[in-house]
């Protein structure tokens, strides 16, 4: 397992290197531009797209943009945003928050450009509504190739390395909750896991969003009500914490904040790294639960796509941040989603264990649904409906494995598909701006 480990983590150095992250950056800064900073003119306009329906009386039909959105934030949000955040602060030192925030702010740029292309390459068959990057690769990039390319990348990515991410990180936060750790232990929680999410995932993407749509928003609001708490016990390090976060991400002298060898190009890998896994802008995942929405126009959807990379990393990651520095649990010694528990711990007392366990377990699960759907829109693509229950067969599969296989190998295997994926994806985004800027400026005058 360790020689395995070492060779993603070698595979993750060329991948995960600076052309990788020049590109990220790059198209989200493209992006930013050519949009004219949409991300800071139309994100209030997003959020009024989002939750009016809520307000509304009448009953609509097919899945609207907030359940849209909280299938995308039910796979945005998971262990990218506790254990994810944790493990690039003792990786990359309290400067990779930074780099995490910025990553964000252009990558809601990006996730805009793929929501609308989702949108717009979106098709119909047998009365379901499928959509993502492998359809706009295809009919709008016309690259049969490349599409099938993404969809392989896809299914591995998330449907099997990634949902084992999502379960490893439910068994280690379960076993700190519990005091105990065991094969046998990791096992069961493995299996019971794997057997509610094929309970839900065989109700298809309308029992996903339903779940979706009423889980999302109670585990947001407790989560973030958890870290306020420990904000007010610990209000006088805030400020200085987040002064400690600029002057990391800029400086090599502070880069360390604390963890000893992380520098200013660690901070940089990992901020941009885990923010991407914890968002997704650019990866290519959400697009699928966008292509689904019912919206008047394509580019409504964009803004709502906006919406989840703000609640996902802007909020949420940084309540994590903000726990795991100002408790110095960064500095304990552990790894994963247990630096964050250590962080409630402190904050929390007794307490801040199960609380933590317990948001975790909500968060994972999610998206470990979301992320099933996500692959298996691409089974579909590839290989039509026959495929489909072999592929849930094979996810349940990974979600019982997930739970008993070693941390680091884990994250450092799901790295290394996350850009495989970001690689054709960004390529079509970028070669289809003319269409984005263009159904833009069309959608932009109308009601």
């Amino acid at each position: 397992m360790e020689q395995l480990t070492q060779l993603f983590k070698d595979i993750n150095s060329v991948l995960w290197g600076p052309v990788m992250l020049v590109f990220l950056l790059g198209t989200g800064v493209w992006l930013t531009f050519q949009l004219r900073f949409i991300q800071v003119r139309f994100l209030g306009k997003g959020f009024k797209i989002t939750f009016a329906p809520l307000f509304k009386k009448e009953k609509q039909e097919g899945i609207h943009s907030f359940k849209a959105l909280a299938t995308s934030i039910s796979a945005q949000v998971g262990t990218g945003n506790l254990a994810g955040v944790a493990t690039a602060i003792a990786a990359g030192g309290p400067g990779a928050i930074f780099w995490m925030w910025i990553s964000s702010f252009f990558g809601m740029a990006t996730i805009f450009a793929e929501a609308v292309l989702a949108q717009l390459y979106k098709v119909k068959k047998n009365g379901s509504v499928y959509g993502g990057p492998a359809y706009y690769i295809r009919d709008g990039l016309g690259s049969k190739w490349l599409a099938g390319f993404f969809a392989v990348a896809i299914i591995i990515a998330l449907g099997f390395v990634g949902n084992m991410v999502q379960s490893n990180a439910i068994a280690t936060a379960m076993n700190q909750a519990l005091d105990a750790s065991s094969f046998g232990l990791n096992l069961g929680l493995g299996i019971v896991i794997a057997i509610l999410i094929g309970l839900i995932l065989f109700g298809g993407i309308d029992r996903i969003s339903t779940f979706a749509g009423n889980v999302v928003p109670v585990m947001a609001l407790l989560y973030i009500g958890g870290s306020l708490v420990i904000m007010v016990e610990y209000w006088d390090q805030v400020l200085p914490t987040l002064q400690l976060i600029v002057q990391a991400a800029i400086s090599p002298e502070a880069a360390g904040g604390g963890v000893l060898g992380a520098t200013v190009k660690e901070a940089i890998r990992y901020g941009i790294a885990r923010g991407l896994f914890s968002n997704e802008a650019g990866m290519g995942s959400t697009p699928h639960a966008h292509a689904v929405a019912q919206v008047k126009r394509p580019s409504h959807q964009g803004l709502v796509a906006m919406v989840g990379v703000f609640i996902d990393t802007v909020i949420i990651c940084t309540m994590t941040a903000l726990v795991v520095l100002v408790t110095g649990a960064h500095k304990a010694g552990l790894e994963g989603s247990a630096i964050t528990q250590e962080g409630f711990a402190r904050g929390l007392g007794e307490f801040g264990i199960p609380f933590i366990a317990i948001c975790l377990l909500f968060f994972a699960f999610t998206t470990i649904l979301g992320w099933a759907f996500f692959g298996e829109v691409n089974v579909k693509f590839l290989f039509g409906e026959k495929a489909v229950p072999a592929y849930r067969a094979f996810v349940l599969l990974f979600i019982v494995t997930g739970a008993v296989v070693q941390v680091e190998f884990v994250w450092q295997m799901a790295d290394t598909f996350n850009a495989l994926m970001v690689v054709p994806n960004l390529i079509a985004v970028l070669a289809l701006t003319k269409i984005i800027k263009k159904t833009w400026n069309s959608d932009r005058l109308q009601p």
